[in-house]
C-alpha cells in the first residue's frame, strides 16, 4: 500500500515552486547596472592576457562561464571566454547581455589569414562580418548544381556549397530579415583607427621564433566566420575571391549577429596565427598562436585607452571600402 503524500500549506508549495524556478532562471537577472564593455575571447591565451592587468576584479561563474568584471585601461569591462565555435560565441555573448549593462561588445582573438597581402601576426579590424558557412548543399542535376527556388544564390558556389544569409530578428521587428553582412559600429571603428596609430605589436614569440615581416594593423575590409577550421589552400582562395575576406575565424560573425539583434555596438580584433592553408608546410598556428594572441590583446588594450568622447574620434566611416594600415616594427 502506498503511503499518502502529506498535504503542504499553500505557502510551502509556493516556496518550493520558487526555488525550483530559481535553480534554472533566477541567475539570468542583471548582476550589476554599471555600463560595461564586454570583451570576449575564444581562446585562453587571449583571455589570460587581458585578465592580468584588470583592476578591481570580481568574478561570477555561471553554467561554466566565468565573468570577470573590473577596470581595464580606464574602462569598466566584463571579460569572458566564449570557447571555440559559432554557438559557443553566440551563447556567451547573449549571456553577458542578459546579465550586465553592456554598452559595446569587443571580440578579441586569433584567426586565419585569407588575403594574400597579409602576414602572420597582422591584426585585422574588419568593418563587416558574414557567416560564410551557413550553407545550402545543392543537388547535382545534369552536371551542375541547382538551387531550390525558395533559397538564394547571392554568391558563387564551391561545388555543391552555396553560402546563405542568416534569418535575423531584432527588437521591434518580428518578421525575420535575410542578412549576410553585419556591419561594425562606425564610432568603434574610428576608435580602432586611433588605437592602430599607437599600438606596439610583437614580432617574436617567447621561444624567439620571429616573423619574417613586421606585423601590421589593417582597419577595414571584410571578415567571415563559420564553425570550420580552414586549412585548405584552394578553399582559402575561394573565400578570398568570393567574399573579399581578409580574415576567417570561427566566432566573430555570430557575435556580430547577436549584437545586431540586441542593438549593441560591435567590433572584433583578429590577429593572424596562420594562413588558413595558404602557407608552405604545416599549419603555422602551433608556432605563432601565442604571438597572435598577444598582438590582438595589445590592440584591444590600446583601443580601450582611446577616448570615446563625442567629436574626438573623427567622422564615422561612410563606406566599406576605405582601410587603414599601420605597421609597427
Amino acid at each position: 500500500m502506498r503511503t499518502p503524500m502529506p498535504i503542504l500549506p499553500r505557502a510551502a508549495l509556493a516556496a518550493i515552486f520558487a526555488v525550483s524556478l530559481g535553480t534554472g532562471s533566477a541567475l539570468a537577472g542583471s548582476l550589476d547596472d554599471t555600463p560595461r564593455i564586454a570583451v570576449i575571447s575564444a581562446y585562453e591565451p587571449e583571455w589570460v592576457a587581458l585578465q592580468t592587468p584588470i583592476a578591481g576584479r570580481s568574478d561570477h561563474v555561471e553554467h561554466g562561464i566565468r565573468f570577470v568584471t573590473g577596470t581595464l585601461e580606464g574602462e569598466d569591462v566584463v571579460l569572458l571566454l566564449s570557447g571555440v565555435g559559432m554557438v559557443n560565441a553566440a551563447m556567451t555573448a547573449q549571456m553577458a547581455l542578459d546579465r550586465y549593462n553592456i554598452s559595446a561588445i569587443v571580440f578579441s582573438g586569433i584567426a586565419g589569414g585569407v588575403d594574400p597581402a597579409l602576414n602572420i601576426g597582422d591584426v585585422v579590424v574588419a568593418d563587416r562580418w558574414g557567416t560564410y558557412f551557413n550553407l545550402l548543399l545543392a543537388r547535382e542535376v545534369d552536371g551542375s548544381y541547382q538551387i531550390p527556388p525558395f533559397l538564394t544564390g547571392d554568391f558563387p558556389n564551391y561545388g555543391m556549397m552555396f553560402a546563405q544569409p542568416e534569418e535575423v530578428r531584432r527588437d521591434g521587428v518580428e518578421t525575420p530579415e535575410a542578412k549576410f553582412w553585419f556591419e561594425v559600429d562606425p564610432a568603434l571603428l574610428a576608435r580602432a583607427q586611433k588605437a592602430a596609430d599607437a599600438v606596439d605589436l610583437v614580432g617574436c614569440n617567447a621561444k624567439n621564433s620571429c616573423l619574417e615581416k613586421a606585423p601590421a594593423v589593417y582597419v577595414g575590409g571584410s571578415g567571415v566566420s563559420g564553425s570550420a577550421f580552414l586549412d585548405n589552400a584552394d578553399f582559402r582562395d575561394f573565400v578570398f575571391d568570393t567574399f573579399k575576406a581578409r580574415v576567417v575565424d570561427m566566432e566573430s560573425a555570430s557575435v556580430a549577429q547577436v549584437a545586431y539583434t540586441n542593438g549593441v555596438p560591435f567590433i572584433a580584433f583578429r590577429s593572424l596565427s596562420d594562413l588558413a592553408g595558404g602557407g608552405e608546410g604545416e599549419n603555422e598556428l602551433p608556432l605563432f598562436f601565442s604571438l597572435a594572441a598577444e598582438n590582438s590583446a595589445a590592440l584591444v588594450r590600446e583601443f580601450l585607452k582611446v577616448s570615446d568622447a563625442a567629436g574626438e574620434n573623427g567622422p564615422a566611416r561612410a563606406t566599406n571600402e576605405t582601410e587603414t594600415q599601420q605597421s609597427k616594427p
